[in-house]
């Protein structure tokens, strides 16, 4: 049995007697082979470190268990946070949230009828007051519960039980997999995911022979860009990436249960307070404190700090991250780093380098809930089990989508941090394998969360874990973009606030049927070959720049033309105190053109966007250049 006697928090529950990894299996299973000699010894003897540094400081590592949930809870929850919480009433009202019903697609509507029909039965089975029958909404004919549907309403079962069945069933590897030798392989973000895999499932997934741990064999993606180009997080307003986690969450569930897999979701306990000011702090406080000093601070300004200090003068040493530091030291460090930091009297060039990283890594541990949250730590966790590659790489893009903005802020700087650190493998000796070993069980064990690995799978959940983070670190580029078919949605949600769908009959057929007739007469406005219009510049320009656009112009062209206007034509310029001159010409790296209005917030285009299909998707909206904002980092 696990050893759980020295200390009740997860830690100590992995095994505790070696820091070096269990015999490597040679079965075609295993979730590690040794075609490159890499181990796991990393990631126990990153274990043995934090189970030795809560058991030095006698922590209490129990913050809350997860209850058990009854029948109907789980779904009731889910619902209210995808949200959909009028479906709960014994009436739905024409509201915002009944407008999002309005956007799903085929696979999503079938999601939330899973969850509505688990949610209603539950009900009715406990005598409360009338539920809405989900054919009300659904339009399902039958009204006898289906094989189906009472397979459904079993109690849903932990995450891990979920890991440990479904190993169990595939015979495929789960790894990133060399498949196509010196090949990128397409990234299609366009169509849903959960509709992807829908189509996939009619045929057959792509056999994946092997794994790999060289991070240079790891399957190259390049996102198949569509007339629209592509969309990065921050690319949108705030008032409209607030509506992407919902989406997302919607689509992650639609995509989990066409491949059959469940979403297990924590519930979230609420942190215990502290008197600190930098360790265990919440991540909103530490924010808010932050931004007293320094308004718009995106990432804490310790975890700053101690990314800096690390960067100027910690990559080039061997073993960072992976060598430990002197607990003691580190012990106080922290006490000096929450007496001095905010006076800026703390010295970091003092500082041994291991000593930082110890600190780095203590810092993403004490937080009172995980980095990847509470909530959605067994969903980042479960992301192993998925068969295919690209499909793995599609749900953490919903997870990341999901996380609230601190925490997606605060693992970006991570990942990109430990992107450098794998950049400077030669001199550190720390490849991708090693830096995703030694910040697994940093990102994925926490003191606050129940522990219940089932016996003999420790090796393939740490596994497991390792390979997520590699994923994470690896495909960060991919993972931060927000899919062109939830920004359609957002469109979509964004008209129907303004001019609403009439819910008469309140039967989802009904509107997607409305949709697809609404998306046909769109597709024949679009036969329009050109159109003139004019892009505003009002913080460099008096004047606007007027634009004749045909099937083959797109942003870059417009930022072109403008530049060449600018510096030709001696148009009244307003202010060039920023404008990077060159040969006489605006840098075009340091101009960004913005959609603004009609059906978006405000919306930053990629380069290759192609306007006129932009123009006929929203017709009413402003097209305004800016200069660059030149972010090198996400803070």
């Amino acid at each position: 049995s696990l050893s759980t006697r020295n200390c009740p928090c997860k830690m100590s529950q992995l095994p505790p007697k070696s820091p070096l990894a269990p015999p490597v299996s040679e079965s075609t299973n295993s979730r590690v082979e040794s075609v490159d000699n890499l181990s796991m010894d990393s990631f126990w003897l990153e274990v043995e470190n934090i189970k030795q540094s809560a058991e030095a400081e006698q922590e209490e590592c129990s913050l809350a268990d997860v209850k058990t949930q009854e029948e109907g809870e789980a779904e009731a929850e889910w619902l209210q946070d995808a949200g959909l919480s009028d479906l709960l009433g014994d009436s739905a009202s024409e509201n915002d949230n009944i407008v999002l019903l309005s956007t799903l697609t085929k696979t999503q509507a079938a999601a939330v009828q899973r969850r509505l029909d688990t949610y209603s039965r539950s009900r009715r089975r406990k005598n409360k007051h009338h539920v809405r029958d989900v054919r009300d909404i659904f339009g399902v004919g039958s009204s006898e519960e289906t094989a189906a549907e009472k397979e459904q309403s079993r109690p849903d079962q932990l995450w891990h039980d979920l890991q440990t069945s479904n190993v169990q069933k595939q015979t495929k590897d789960y790894s990133c997999t060399l498949r196509n030798p010196g090949k990128e392989e397409v990234f299609s973000m366009d169509v849903a995911y959960s509709e992807q895999a829908a189509v996939l499932l009619k045929g057959s997934f792509l056999s994946e022979s092997r794994r790999l741990k060289d991070g240079n064999a790891l399957t190259k993606f390049k996102i198949l860009k569509g007339r629209l180009g592509v969309t990065r997080i921050g690319d949108l307003s705030a008032q409209d990436m607030k509506k992407i986690p919902t989406l997302a969450l919607i689509e992650l569930t639609a995509l989990c249960d066409v491949l059959g897999f469940e979403l297990k979701r924590n519930k979230t306990a609420k942190p215990k307070t502290t008197e600190k000011r930098l360790f265990g702090v919440p991540l909103n406080s530490l924010l808010e404190n932050d931004q007293k000093l320094l308004p718009n601070t995106k990432v804490p300004l310790l975890l700053q700090a101690l990314l800096s200090c690390l960067e100027k003068r910690g990559l080039e040493t061997e073993g960072i991250l992976r060598v430990s530091g002197s607990q003691t030291r580190i012990k106080s460090l922290e006490q000096k780093l929450e007496r001095e930091f905010y006076t800026g009297l703390f010295r970091w060039d003092e500082v041994h380098q291991n000593d930082v990283s110890g600190l780095l890594k203590r810092f993403i541990r004490e937080l009172p809930a995980p980095l990847l949250t509470a909530e959605y730590l067994p969903a980042f966790a479960a992301v192993q089990n998925i068969p295919d590659l690209k499909q793995r790489l599609q749900a953490l893009n919903l997870l990341i989508l999901i996380l609230p903005e601190p925490n997606r802020n605060t693992l970006k700087a991570l990942l990109e941090f430990l992107s450098k650190v794998v950049s400077r493998e030669n001199n550190n000796k720390m490849n991708l394998w090693n830096v995703s070993t030694v910040m697994a069980p940093n990102l994925f064990m926490h003191k606050g969360l129940p522990n219940k690995i089932p016996e003999g799978k420790e090796k393939q959940l740490a596994e497991g874990a390792a390979d997520v983070v590699r994923m994470m670190i690896h495909y960060q580029d991919l993972l931060w973009t927000v899919s062109s078919f939830l920004v359609a949605q957002v469109r979509k949600l964004n008209e129907s606030n303004s001019k609403r769908y009439q819910f008469c009959d309140k039967r989802i057929k009904n509107l997607l049927r409305k949709i697809h007739v609404d998306k046909d007469k769109a597709e024949k406005n679009q036969a329009e070959p050109s159109k003139i219009v004019k892009v505003h510049a009002s913080l460099l320009l008096k004047d606007s720049l007027e634009v004749h656009l045909n099937n083959t112009t797109r942003v870059a062209d417009v930022l072109r033309q403008f530049q060449k206007n600018l510096c030709q034509n001696g148009w009244n310029i307003v202010n060039t105190v920023n404008l990077l001159k060159c040969n006489n010409s605006t840098e075009c790296t340091n101009l960004l053109l913005y959609e603004v209005g009609g059906n978006i917030g405000e919306h930053c285009l990629d380069p290759d966007t192609y306007l006129l299909d932009l123009y006929h998707i929203n017709p009413h909206a402003e097209w305004i250049i800016k200069q660059n904002p030149s972010y090198p980092r996400m803070f």
